[in-house]
């Protein structure tokens, strides 16, 4: 059957009415006839039964102030866009024309806007109630749908599948704000496994999705090297020009900007970097526990979310005072035994520490990477090693953007995006 034959009804919406016209030419004026149900899911409702009636799909064709769209009612009552009119298309060939339909819907999409419908008051009509020009939200429908935007765009609301429902979920978590810092160490105590990535990931997704004021902070007295592999600022600072400048950075008549001579800004990713020096010997870095303390209050004052780049020596006093000022630990591994045994050891450790280190155990986040392409066995029974110790485990695929050079979060592939989103979302989760 070609597209020209299916039968074709007609939906002009004014108000919170609309005029619906059946495929035999019969006429109606539609309402909304249940409480919480608007005149759009109204005339899709009348449209479905047309299809049923028919036996077949049918055209629906809408006009209102939204501007005029086509779609597919079928008896079942799916929708799909409809391809254009003056498309002589098979039904073989439905599905492909539906595809460049709904990319059209899409690109107009933005133009399109989701505010409640009132109709126009005119000199000889009866007046009627002022409506509020303040337009109820709508609830966001995920743009992984096609066929879902379609449908938003004509202001009726769909219920998103359980696989949007998660992203959305994780999509909330990661741009939370909260009173006060919050701070997350990146830890193991094996160099090599990740953790400048990892930190260099998780600061990305927050400072994108949060809208910035994150600190990715190279807590590392060793070869720190999260500055290596990160954007550089406008100045050559580190940790040690931060330092002089404490009480003045402190004081009261310090101002939000100051704090950029010491940290690199990351442009596209809306985090900045606080370096260590990795040119220097550790005996010329320590940092002391008051120093520390010093460089936390001032970071807490500028920075809602702080991630630690740990670094390798677990004895050193900076190490144990970042352990102690966390409320999250992220345990990244490669999916090589040693890197996972190095995790687990830590894990262990802590457990006997003290009782806030034992709970930061277990309530840690573990992030197995792929080292190379193809170890899916190697990913999923180090994942599932893990998994009975700490309250959770995600794993990333392997991609070659995270192999070495600048950690950009753009130059990641869609499903490394996706899983490093989960990994940050886990992390947050309890924060």
């Amino acid at each position: 059957m070609t597209l020209a034959a299916l039968p074709r009804t007609f939906a002009t919406v004014t108000g919170t009415t609309a005029r619906f016209t059946a495929a035999d030419g019969h006429t109606e004026h539609l309402t909304p006839n249940e409480p919480g149900i608007d005149i759009r899911q109204t005339v899709i409702r009348r449209a479905t039964d047309e299809a049923r009636r028919n036996g077949s799909a049918i055209e629906l064709v809408t006009r209102g102030d939204r501007g005029e769209h086509r779609l597919l009612v079928l008896p079942d009552g799916t929708l799909t866009t409809a391809p254009e009119p003056n498309m002589d298309e098979t039904t073989d060939g439905l599905e492909k024309s539906t595809q460049r339909s709904v990319r059209a819907a899409e690109a107009a999409a933005p133009a399109l806007h989701p505010a409640t419908e009132q109709p126009i008051s005119r000199p000889d009509a009866e007046p009627a109630e002022r409506a509020s020009f303040i337009a109820t939200p709508r609830a966001t429908v995920s743009a992984d749908s096609s066929w879902r935007r379609a449908v938003a765009a004509l202001g009726v609301q769909v219920k998103p599948s359980p696989a949007e429902t998660a992203r959305q979920n994780r999509d909330r978590i990661v741009s939370r704000h909260w009173a006060g810092c919050r701070t997350i160490a990146v830890v193991n105590g094996k160099g090599g496994v990740g953790k400048t990535v990892t930190t260099a990931m998780l600061a990305a997704v927050y400072g994108r999705r949060g809208g910035g004021n994150v600190l990715a902070w190279d807590n590392n007295d060793t070869r720190g090297t999260l500055g290596w592999r990160t954007e550089s600022g406008l100045y050559d600072t580190t940790i040690r020009d931060l330092l002089p400048a404490a009480d003045r950075l402190l004081g009261p008549s310090s101002a939000i900007s100051d704090i950029t001579r010491f940290v690199h800004h990351q442009s596209a990713d809306r985090y900045d970097v606080l370096r260590s020096n990795p040119e220097l010997l550790a005996a010329d870095q320590r940092v002391t526990l008051r120093e520390f303390d010093t460089l936390m209050r001032i970071a807490a004052r500028y920075f809602r979310l702080v991630i630690f780049d740990s670094g390798n020596d677990e004895s050193a006093d900076r190490w144990l005072r970042m352990i102690d000022s966390s409320y999250q630990l992220v345990i990244p591994t490669l999916t090589t035994p040693e890197s996972a045994e190095s995790a687990a050891l830590l894990l262990d450790a802590l457990r006997n520490r003290d009782h806030r280190s034992a709970t930061l155990a277990r309530n840690a986040v573990v992030i197995v990477t792929a080292s190379e392409a193809g170890l899916h066995a190697a990913l999923a029974r180090i994942a599932a090693g893990f998994q009975p110790h700490v309250r959770s485990v995600v794993t990333i695929p392997y991609d070659p953007a995270l192999k070495a050079g600048p950690v950009r979060f753009d130059h990641l592939r869609p499903r490394t995006r996706d899983a490093w989103v989960t990994a940050a979302a886990a992390a947050a989760e309890v924060l």
